[in-house]
């Protein structure tokens, strides 16, 4: 908290006053984070995830949200592999992964009763949600544009292209 009271430029008691815990702060940090202001919108609200979700041709839906997912992952996973490295010794950074984790399994299962809606899907619906939930849990991204030099462009089109061959009927986009 000291550390983000000098970054702030604030006292340690300005800090606390504002988010009460490390918790409040974790929370509020990652509410900013996964939103990308501080508007106070929930994420599957927000407009661009109702533009994905309202997409009626499963395919390109899948290639909208890899496109989403791309953008915000430059936001979310450098977060998220801090509060892992944090996790061991800081209790609070442990219990906001869980939280994360949860509402990532969350939103996905919105995202896949939605996928399932259209009656495109060729997979269970917790097939799809375990394939959105596990090639979105930053891991892949991380390695692919940061390790092996992957573009935003070209990790979005191969994931969507990944979504749409195995959960859509092969005359569907693509």
């Amino acid at each position: 908290m000291a550390d983000v009271a000098r970054s702030a430029g604030v006292s340690v008691e300005t800090v606390y006053a504002a988010f009460g815990t490390k918790a409040g702060l974790l929370h509020r940090a990652w509410d900013v984070t996964i939103g990308g202001d501080d508007q106070d919108v929930p994420y599957h609200e927000r407009p661009e995830v109702r533009a994905v979700r309202a997409e009626p041709d499963l395919a390109r839906r899948f290639h909208m949200q890899a496109a989403l997912y791309t953008e915000t992952a430059h936001r979310i996973v450098p977060f998220t592999l801090a509060l892992q490295a944090a996790s061991g010794s800081e209790p609070a950074a442990e219990a906001m992964l869980e939280e994360i984790g949860r509402q990532r399994l969350a939103g996905y299962g919105v995202m896949t009763r939605d996928a399932a809606a259209t009656g495109q899907l060729v997979v269970s619906e917790q097939e799809c949600l375990d394939v959105l939930w596990s090639t979105c849990d930053g891991a892949l991204w991380h390695r692919l544009i940061n390790e092996r030099g992957w573009s935003d462009e070209r990790f979005a089109q191969w994931l969507g292209d990944l979504w749409t061959r195995l959960m859509t009927r092969p005359d569907v986009g693509g």
